[in-house]
């Protein structure tokens, strides 16, 4: 194998340094995941003697070198372009259907659905080639040093892949994923689809693997749990106050809603008349672009109910801008003689 970016203090003490079958600490990982999810200790244990370290998942764990600057701009040409926006409206004309059912019964609009799962997997095409097994216990065991240690989060991780496996009789081996063991079209952790993953398509069974409608539904439930509200906007327009007392005081909480829109005019900021209506709170929103001037925008509860499912707000626009965009283009299609 490529020589890891981070060598694994086992791998001088084993002959096979990818396996974890001689681990001890696996072996202790093994019972403490079939105690906690009641799965057969013995079961559990193949499972993991078969998962092999994934050198590649640690390097991807790394965050950016210092000193990268972000970009909205180029971050966002990587999602609202031609291909994405095609793919989208061909998934649009195709499960239309599904995806203003998933609207009525959730009160998710079709195309915030459809662009959470146009970012993810460009509609189904790069659900990950990484066996989630073996990027689950690398990351368990050996979660790369040089960042905040998350291994707790993917043991547990780890554990609910297991028992959904035992719950769906999938072989753990056999389940692709992302680096991070993200599964499918929308890419949820195993414990987001033991917990928010629906049968959509009515056929007895969560599959998010293979089912875009049981994906169109998982995302519609998993935003709707985690704060979206029906009919309100995801952001205004904004122009922040020219006062730096001022415009700290509004950036200081990021993400998180804090401001009505009488406070935010109150302190300054510039909104639209349509913000007006809008009875709830409002975050100011940074988004970097490089040198030039930041993109700035108030997010309602709704953008940050999609910085939920990732915890970024250039995500979050990401997700909004191409959704509108596929939405467009597949009603200017269905209009065009």
């Amino acid at each position: 194998m490529n020589t890891p970016t981070v060598v694994p203090q086992w791998v001088t003490r084993s002959g096979d340094p990818d396996s974890y079958g001689g681990r001890t600490d696996a072996r202790a990982l093994a019972r403490e995941i079939a105690q906690a999810h009641a799965l057969d200790e013995a079961w559990v244990w193949s499972a993991l003697s078969a998962a092999r370290y994934q050198s590649q998942a640690a390097r991807l764990m790394m965050p950016a070198p210092r000193g990268t600057a972000k970009n909205w701009g180029v971050y966002r040409s990587r999602f609202i372009e031609p291909i994405r926006i095609r793919a989208g409206v061909a998934f649009w004309q195709q499960y239309e259907g599904e995806l203003k059912r998933a609207e009525t019964q959730y009160g998710v609009p079709a195309e915030i659905i459809a662009g959470v799962i146009g970012v993810e997997t460009i509609y189904g095409r790069y659900t990950g080639n990484f066996r989630v097994l073996d990027v689950l216990t690398t990351l368990s065991l050996d979660f790369p040093t040089g960042r905040s240690d998350r291994s707790p989060f993917f043991k547990k991780e780890l554990g609910a892949y297991l028992k959904l496996c035992a719950e769906q009789r999938l072989a753990p081996e056999a389940v692709s994923g992302s680096y991070a063991g993200a599964i499918g079209w929308p890419q949820f952790m195993p414990s987001s689809i033991r917990r928010w993953g629906v049968d959509f398509d009515g056929n007895g069974k969560v599959d998010l693997q293979n089912s875009p409608i049981d994906a169109i539904g998982s995302v519609a439930h998993y935003l709707a749990e985690h704060g979206w509200r029906t009919g309100q906007a995801t952001h205004f327009s904004v122009t922040a106050p020219s006062d730096d007392a001022a415009r700290h005081k509004l950036l200081a909480p990021d993400i998180l809603p804090s401001f009505s829109v009488d406070e935010m005019r109150s302190l300054g900021a510039t909104l639209p008349e349509s913000a007006s209506q809008h009875s709830g709170p409002l975050a100011l929103v940074l988004l970097e672009n490089g040198d030039s001037e930041p993109t700035l925008i108030a997010g309602t509860q709704n953008f940050y109910a999609i910085t939920r499912y990732n915890q970024s707000s250039y995500y979050a626009l990401a997700v909004v801008e191409l959704g509108q965009a596929v939405s467009q283009a597949a009603k200017t299609t269905r209009s065009t003689p």
